[in-house]
């Protein structure tokens, strides 16, 4: 079977559950900030693959946290998550007019409530983290904090995006593509196992496999974006597509060849799952995600 169609009854389950945690915590107030939060539903409900959720509550499985507190994580990281999307898609950055198949926030509302939308989910991201009903420990909730900081900050994410807008003008090679998607793309990948282990206080050996399985498929989900930007339908995608290429930005595709590159997530897939070693069937739903990361047509 498909890692696609045996993974399809968890990622329905995850994005029914992050809609109606959203729609919860998002209600539109009666007042002149309605226009915000309706911009912030648009952004986060009905819509996106909930890889990193899904990713977050799988490693928190690992260690039999609460399910509530594990999703509290889930949404923190899906609206950093989305808050990027938001940022990437304005005219000043990617300038792209779709998003997950309907009109990006610029678009539907303006660019002024499309900045807002991204800070304002930023900050519902930490704000989730830092409750106390996130976890007993404060330690815990501190370090989940600084983790998701780390990995969204110069160090992580926006780095990331700071090396992508570069790439127009100055050809990188393998190893800088290789640094620039291991920030923009991995940093989050990478939170969501962490935290998981962060929830469930893992041993550091343990934590170091998570670690591996996050940095290898991170990557892979990278090449795997690459290669749908080149042969990817656009109405299944739910965005436009073959922007790298006309742009001229060096991509794992441009860089290796299509085969390669197909060879090369393949491989990172395997040694992501062996990085699960020593894990017994609770580890299924990670192995599942690695190989749904090369598998996806979105």
């Amino acid at each position: 079977m498909q890692a696609s169609l045996a993974l399809k009854p968890a990622l329905d389950a995850i994005s029914e559950a992050v809609d109606a945690r959203f729609d919860r915590l998002l209600p539109v107030p009666p007042d002149s900030r309605a226009p915000l939060y309706e911009a912030m539903r648009y952004t986060v409900l009905g819509g996106g693959k909930r890889m990193r959720p899904l990713l977050v509550v799988a490693a928190c499985d690992l260690f039999h946290v609460d399910r509530e507190r594990a999703m509290r994580v889930a949404l923190a990281i899906e609206a950093v998550h989305c808050y990027s999307l938001v940022h990437d898609d304005l005219p000043c950055m990617d300038d792209d007019d779709l998003r997950r198949g309907k009109p990006t926030v610029h678009k539907a509302f303006d660019e002024a409530i499309a900045v807002l939308t991204g800070d304002s989910l930023f900050a519902v991201a930490f704000e989730l983290l830092a409750d106390g009903a996130t976890h007993d420990d404060p330690f815990v909730r501190s370090e989940l904090v600084m983790e998701l900081a780390r990995a969204s900050g110069p160090a992580g994410m926006a780095g990331g995006q700071m090396m992508d807008l570069a790439a127009t003008d100055a050809g990188f090679d393998l190893a800088t593509t290789t640094r620039l998607q291991q920030l923009k793309t991995g940093a989050l990948i990478a939170f969501c196992l962490e935290a998981g282990a962060i929830m469930g206080k893992a041993s550091p050996g343990v934590r170091l496999k998570l670690r591996g399985y996050a940095r290898d498929l991170g990557l892979a989900f990278q090449i795997a974006d690459d290669l749908l930007d080149v042969e990817g339908d656009p109405h299944a995608a739910g965005k436009a597509l073959r922007k790298d290429g006309e742009q001229g930005k060096s991509t794992f595709v441009s860089l290796l060849g299509v085969e390669r590159a197909r060879s090369q997530a393949e491989m990172l897939i395997d040694q992501a799952i062996h990085h699960l070693q020593g894990f017994g069937p609770e580890a299924d739903l990670l192995r599942g995600i690695a190989r749904f990361a090369i598998e996806r047509d979105r």
